[in-house]
């Protein structure tokens, strides 16, 4: 039956709900929903809908037939633990939970994506996921290609900022404790590592440094969380043209100042007061006085003075560094710590009453006040507790009561932190500037998300009503973006209804609103909380937005876009006054001794005398004063900071941060379902999800779609060359509904609910085919069965058939009974007999036992001795005769390895201990055998076991003589044929080289010799004799290049060095012939020169020769430092020079393969090894700069051919992700790698090296060291990229590094050990593959993954994602199993493999066989200036 039924906000269709959509979301009071299965099919008209608990238990779901309402549908395990809650395609508030639930509990994952937004859950333990190596794998990623992270947020905004030149917002908001801070911190961190400043002062280091004084000045302990920012904060980092960071600049907002004189129970001050206390006895302190915090009153009242695991003492050497590292010198730092003293004596000092309406304050600690702040101790004590009242006709000055004095008191302190804190800032600000030009910015807000406690006060209202105005801006920003992205796929774009919040903000800051209302009471001297009440019910009453509570007249309710909030209205009119008496602000003015302090005094009270509009920072808007009695308001004040934050985020890309705290006890983790939907509901990510449902969440790409569903593909639709055709056909034949779907350019849009039955049709085909396979290997096995069973059958059928035959057919008369009786009496009559004959030949053996007993003996002693005459006959003559054999053969084997083994002596030594001891043991036995009576027996005996023996010993040395025998043949031959094998390989070198030699030199002068003779004859046809001279000079110079004339040496003038170093080395073209024959030839010419150098003994000549062949090096290396082909040739070069110098030093170590002629012409007079040192430091340069380009040119292509490309075809290993990417995110259309790619990329490098002939062993230190980047790229984004952590994507894996292997195989590098940096890649492949439930699989993961550390190994398994539904996740018990039998095993603790590693690089020696002599300088180099020795 098909029907229509709403579910949460949007429509769905459903067939067959019990057997389509079996599992559904039931609200539950503990855990919020709950999961149900349907056991009965629901019908319309029903009011009961059947369901199972989990926990076995039924359950019936009350539904009313007029509006019918139907549980929440519960989305396909294949689809939960999505990187984007929007990709889901049941889109409500149960999907969500159990999908942050799963990630997070199960595959400990704290970032998911929610649209733009990214979900983050405070974890509560430090991870691994925040280092350098995270940072530079995200940099350059496109948001959705990694794992959500604060990192690709932070990559997100800066690649627009740089792309699209515009500012930037990341907006981090969340509750206390919900980690706020710590994400900001991370954002900036990650913007401070990607873009180095652009001079020395290093901002950015500042940048993350000031972030202990804000938090030391800034933040508090509270109950729910132990470092909460008790303000808001916008940190603008600002970027030059390069996009490198320059400066950084930070507004403040709203700081909670009431906490400097009132904590709650629990609750601590500041941070920095306990700090300085905690150095209450360093002498830099004495002067303030200070002791314990508990004793002072503004740091004691919540109780606990300490947070556990924090150390204030260590953190004020923090703060004091960070003081430093941002030029804030000592003695601001001194007046900034008496300023905190001062406050905490301020607080100390006592008021007594003293009368009706009086009261004096009598402390010692307002002496200390007065001393360290330098203000007059009569004039505070008169004001603290007078106050001044300005008449028509006169000034009276008034005493107050204890309670106001108090209250004054604690408003000067509050005042004095507030200054203290805005100068704090603005010196941070200054110390921020660096000069230059800001392009661009990108700011980073942390500010309070929406809050609602039991008692809600002035701060929770402000705080609620920024986040009001947040979630407008968010709304705004959610709706342009989906606009954007429907224009850009050409859908046409339906008005979706939303939830407005702007009654709520006009409630708040309208005319006539409460914030208005608010400060138009406190304009009147007797204005009260319950006054100011008063008016917002009667002007406010009619707003739907407003309420009065039923059984309350001290508090007003609001309907925020969150939840209804209950504000209490006590201390609302005096918080928003912050009224300091006006009598002790000139008294703080004169402060002479902290001039900063006084200068903010100052300025507020120029502020408001002269009634201008200031903007004074941080987070301090203009002012509308009307006089000096009329004084701007905190609410006012908030609201104009707010409004200009907001005009700062709307000119700016915003980026959302959502940080949810799971639990209220800290626990690292757990999850709270309760805490977590109300946090979701007031950080608008479940008002995002309700958008998205009532569009088209769900978007694949085509090619997703195509690979994803191929299988519901019919043979003429697969065939189709276009994809995208395909797609629409098949969807059009699968969905009939065309409004479920929409077809855009490069995506197809899905309602909610349309991907899960696709899913479902995708699971029916597979489990079709399944059960199809199934029945066909059933079948053939009983088949099998039943054929064997059918002839074992047939077999006895045809046995008994033929029995019956013969031995029934006589008896076809008798009845069965009768043929039984007559059987059965012939069975007795047989039994009997056998009976009798049984008895009587058991009788007669017992009789004749002994009888045979005695003739068994007997014969056998005579058999006995008959073959033991025969024996000692036939042993006598195989004695003689083996010892005769046995002497003559060891006597020849001892003469033949005498002279070939050093064995042979040690095997006739003990040939002739044996024949003495065989001698001795011989006549010992005979003297024995004489003196017995049976002497011949004992003597036959001994002879045939020394028969034995010896004949033992005979073959065990024959086979010795053989083996050695065969080993020294082996040996001789192998050496023989080596060493013709090596002349005959030396010969053909030498000819060949003196033979390539020559002909290059003849054809290099025979190609200027005919330019020669063209140009000749068309110039000088009449000069014969002139071109006959020429040319027998030609043959007299060919003839005289004979090599063995010359030294190998190479004689230039001094003044020609430049020439040569210009024509060899810079401006050498590398696709001569010269070149291309002999790639070395330059390192040979050099290491020519430099041999005549040291035969002249010419000191200056050799060192300026030597500097000039580096400097000119270097100089090619750095015009060319991009030029794989220049770096391989120079790298070959420089080594080959390298290896000349070492072989021709006369150093013993590198003479030992050379020729006489190579050691006749070593270097004879200077020695080159500093020289050596320095050119190896150059080779080792070139290598990295090698290893470099390499690396930067086979990098891309890693990640698609090892992990994206689907190299295994028929077995898709990726589950699209449905990531809705954002429209003004800009992806390019890059080219597709395969493995087939990474393999060509080697190929090229290999033949490179290879053609410019560089050495064997550096060639294959390059193609490890290349192994080694593409197994830590490769397994870095496995480590990062949850959805390669699969089953099919293991296999993937393993295929292609049986490529990488084939390839090493193919180029013979067998050897190179680069397998062995594959391991932890193949490892990861096996672990993705392998069985994980059992706890012999835990051991087996243990044992075989000895390449990952623990770390890798948890994340491994944690990021499981399964593929198909047939597919397990690995449970939360098994992960919890590995990581205890982890707990013994060492290993690192970082979870990715450093990229940037390098190998240690060695440059093996090696001799070479050119013969110097034999070098010619070909005509084309240029270097005719040169002259051969």
């Amino acid at each position: 039956m098909e029907y229509w039924f709403l579910l949460g906000g949007f429509s769905l269709a459903c067939i067959g709900f019990s057997h389509l959509y079996s599992k559904v979301w039931i609200s539950d009071e503990e855990h919020v929903w709950k999961s149900a299965e349907i056991v009965k099919d629901f019908h319309s008209g029903d009011k009961v809908l059947e369901l199972l608990l989990e926990d076995g238990s039924e359950y019936c779901y009350t539904v009313d037939p007029s509006k019918p309402q139907l549980p929440p549908l519960r989305n396909p395990d294949i689809l939960v633990g999505e990187n984007d809650l929007t990709a889901l395609s049941y889109l409500h508030e149960p999907a969500v939970l159990h999908n942050l639930k799963v990630r997070f509990v199960e595959s400990r994952i704290i970032y998911t994506y929610c649209g733009i937004i990214l979900v983050a859950l405070n974890p509560y333990k430090q991870l691994p996921i925040y280092g350098d190596a995270i940072i530079h794998a995200y940099s350059g990623q496109n948001m959705g290609d990694m794992d959500p992270h604060i990192f690709a947020v932070a990559e997100e905004a800066y690649k627009q900022m740089a792309r699209n030149h515009k500012n930037q917002s990341i907006i981090v908001s969340g509750e206390s404790g919900a980690g706020k801070t710590v994400s900001a911190r991370y954002a900036m961190r990650y913007f401070a590592v990607v873009s180095k400043s652009a001079n020395k002062t290093r901002v950015e280091d500042k940048v993350l440094a000031s972030n202990p004084i804000t938090e030391a000045i800034g933040n508090a302990k509270t109950t729910r969380n132990d470092n909460s920012s008790r303000f808001g904060k916008y940190t603008e980092i600002s970027f030059d043209r390069k996009y490198r960071i320059i400066g950084a600049n930070m507004r403040t907002y709203l700081l909670e100042k009431s906490r400097v004189v009132f904590q709650a129970e629990n609750e601590r001050n500041y941070h920095i007061f306990y700090q300085i206390c905690s150095c209450a006895d360093s002498p830099a302190f004495k002067n303030l006085r200070l002791q314990s915090a508990d004793k002072f009153n503004y740091t004691c009242m919540g109780g606990d003075i300490t947070i556990e695991g924090v150390n204030d003492k260590k953190d004020l050497e923090e703060t004091r560094q960070t003081f430093s590292l941002l030029g804030l010198k000592e003695d601001f730092q001194s007046d900034v710590f008496k300023v905190l003293a001062a406050i905490l004596h301020l607080g100390n000092v006592e008021i007594k009453n003293i009368g009706d309406d009086k009261s004096l304050p009598s402390d010692p600690h307002l002496a200390v006040f007065c001393e360290l702040l330098g203000v007059s101790a009569e004039g505070l004590v008169r004001w603290l507790c007078h106050r001044r009242i300005v008449l028509v006709a006169e000034t009276v000055v008034k005493p107050v009561p204890k309670d106001r004095a108090v209250n004054a008191r604690d408003a000067l302190a509050k005042h004095i932190y507030a200054h203290l804190f805005d100068c704090i800032i603005n010196r941070i600000n200054t110390a921020l500037q660096v000069p230059g030009k800001q392009h661009a910015f990108i700011g980073v807000l942390d500010i309070y998300g929406f809050e609602t406690f039991d008692i809600n006060s002035f701060e929770q209202f402000c705080i609620n009503y920024a986040n009001e105005k947040l979630q407008q801006q968010f709304n705004l920003h959610v709706f342009k973006l989906e606009q954007e992205e429907y224009m850009k796929e050409d859908i046409p774009w339906t008005l979706i209804d939303f939830y407005d919040n702007q009654p709520v903000i006009d409630l708040i800051e309208a005319k006539m609103g409460i914030l208005d209302l608010l400060d138009e009471e406190c304009l009147f001297p007797q204005g009260t909380d319950q006054s100011w009440l008063q008016k917002l019910y009667n002007y406010l009453q009619a707003s739907p937005m407003f309420e009065k509570p039923r059984l309350s007249n001290e508090a007003f309710v609001i309907q925020h876009f969150a939840d209804k909030v209950e504000y209490q209205c006590r201390g609302f009119l005096e918080k928003n006054r912050d009224a300091l008496y006006e009598e002790l602000i000139p008294l703080i003015c004169k402060c002479y001794q902290l001039p900063f302090l006084a200068n903010f005094f100052q300025e507020e009270e120029k502020n408001a005398a002269i009634g201008k509009s200031v903007k004074v920072k941080p987070a301090r808007p203009s002012v509308k004063p009307a006089n000096k009695n009329l004084r701007t308001s905190v609410g006012d004040k908030f609201r104009s900071s707010l409004s200009l934050l907001m005009e700062t985020l709307n000119a700016t890309t915003p980026h959302y941060v959502r940080c949810i705290k799971p639990n209220d006890e800290k626990l690292p983790f757990e999850y709270d379902s309760r805490r977590v939907v109300q946090q979701l509901r007031a950080c608008g990510v479940l008002e995002t999800i309700r958008i998205s449902a009532q569009s088209y969440p769900s978007r694949w790409t085509y090619i997703e779609f195509y690979s994803r569903y191929s299988i519901l593909m019919s043979h003429m639709e697969a065939d189709l060359n276009d994809k995208k055709q395909t797609c629409k056909n098949v969807l059009q034949r699968l969905i009939h509904d065309s409004n479920q779907y929409k077809f855009g350019r490069t995506k197809i849009f899905f309602r909610a609910g349309q991907v899960a039955y696709l899913e479902k049709l995708r699971l029916d085909r597979l489990r079709g085919a399944c059960e199809t396979i199934q029945k066909h290997a059933r079948g053939w096995s009983q088949r099998r069965k039943y054929l064997a069973l059918r002839k074992a059958a047939i077999i006895l059928q045809q046995y008994v058939r033929g029995k019956r035959t013969i031995r029934l057919e006589p008896f076809t008369c008798l009845s069965f009974v009768d043929l039984g009786y007559r059987l059965r009496q012939v069975y007795q009559v047989v039994r009997l007999a056998t009976i009798t004959i049984q008895a009587f030949t058991r009788g007669w053996i017992a009789q004749e036992h002994k009888a045979l007993v005695i003739q068994k003996y007997a014969r056998a002693w005579l058999a006995r001795r008959r073959f033991q005459t025969m024996r000692r006959l036939v042993l006598n003559v195989q004695l003689s005769y083996r010892v005769q054999q046995l002497r003559k053969k060891i006597e020849e084997q001892v003469t033949v390895l005498r002279d070939k083994f050093y064995l042979a002596n040690s095997h006739s030594q003990t040939m002739e201990k044996l024949q003495g001891l065989e001698t001795h043991l011989f006549v010992s036995l005979l003297h024995f055998c004489l003196q017995r009576n049976d002497g011949h027996i004992w003597f036959i005996l001994i002879l045939d076991v020394f028969f034995r023996y010896f004949e033992e010993k005979a073959e065990e040395l024959e086979g010795e003589k053989r083996e050695l025998q065969g080993r020294v043949e082996e040996l001789e031959e192998e050496n023989d044929h080596l060493k013709r094998q090596q002349l005959m390989e030396n010969e053909v070198k030498s000819k060949l080289r003196e033979e390539t030699s020559r002909l290059t030199a003849e054809n290099m002068d025979f190609d200027e010799l005919l330019d020669q003779k063209d140009r000749l004859i068309k110039k000088l046809q009449t000069q014969v004799k002139s071109l006959e001279t020429s040319q027998r000079g030609t043959r007299q110079k060919t003839a005289s290049t004979l090599p063995k004339d010359y030294l190998g040496m190479l004689e230039y003038k001094r003044e020609d060095e430049p020439r040569l170093i210009e024509n060899i080395i810079l401006d050498l073209k590398l696709k001569g012939v010269a070149v291309n024959m002999i790639p070395t030839l330059p390192a040979y010419i050099l290491f020519m020169c430099i041999r005549h150098a040291d035969y002249l003994n010419d000191e200056a000549k050799l060192k300026s020769l030597m500097n000039a062949i580096i400097g000119g090096v270097k100089k090619v290396i750095v015009s060319h430092q991009k030029d794989l082909e220049f770096l391989s040739f120079w790298l070959s070069n420089t080594h080959q020079l390298l290896n000349c110098l070492k072989q021709y030093s006369g150093e013993e170590e590198f003479l030992k393969q050379s020729t006489p002629r190579q050691k006749k012409n070593c270097l004879q007079n200077f020695d080159l090894s500093e020289h050596r040192q320095i050119l190896s430091d150059l080779a080792i340069q070139i290598y990295h700069r090698f290893i470099s380009v390499m690396q930067k040119t086979l990098t891309p292509t890693i990640v698609p051919g090892m992990l994206e490309h689907e190299s295994l075809q028929g077995i898709s290993s990726m589950k699209p992700t449905g990531f809705r990417k954002r429209s003004n995110s800009f992806y390019e259309e890059s080219e597709t790698y395969t493995i087939s790619s990474i393999l060509q990329h080697l190929t090229v490098f290999h033949s490179t090296m290879n053609h410019h002939s560089l050495d064997q062993g550096l060639i294959k230190q390059v193609i490890k060291q290349l192994f080694y980047l593409v197994a830590a790229i490769t397994l870095n984004n496995i480590m990062l990229r949850k959805d390669m952590c699969s089953c099919r994507k293991g296999m993937q894996i393993r295929c292609n590094i049986s490529y990488l292997e084939e390839w090493l195989k193919e180029k013979e590098l067998q050897n190179v050990n680069a397998m062995d940096t594959l391991k932890p890649l193949a490892q990861t492949a096996w672990l993705l593959q392998v069985n994980k439930s059992t706890d012999d699989d835990a051991k087996e993961i243990i044992e075989k993954c000895s390449e990952l550390s623990p770390v890798q190994i948890v994340k491994i398994l944690n990021s499981y994602t399964p593929i198909d539904d047939f597919e397990k996740r690995v449970t939360s018990s098994f992960v919890r199993k590995v990581q205890s039998l982890l707990q013994d095993h060492e290993g690192s603790a970082q979870l990715m493999l450093d990229a940037d590693y390098r190998f240690q690089v060695t440059f093996p020696f090696c001799t070479s066989t050119q013969a110097l002599e034999l070098l010619q300088v070909p005509n084309s180099l240029h270097l005719d200036f040169l002259n051969r020795i």
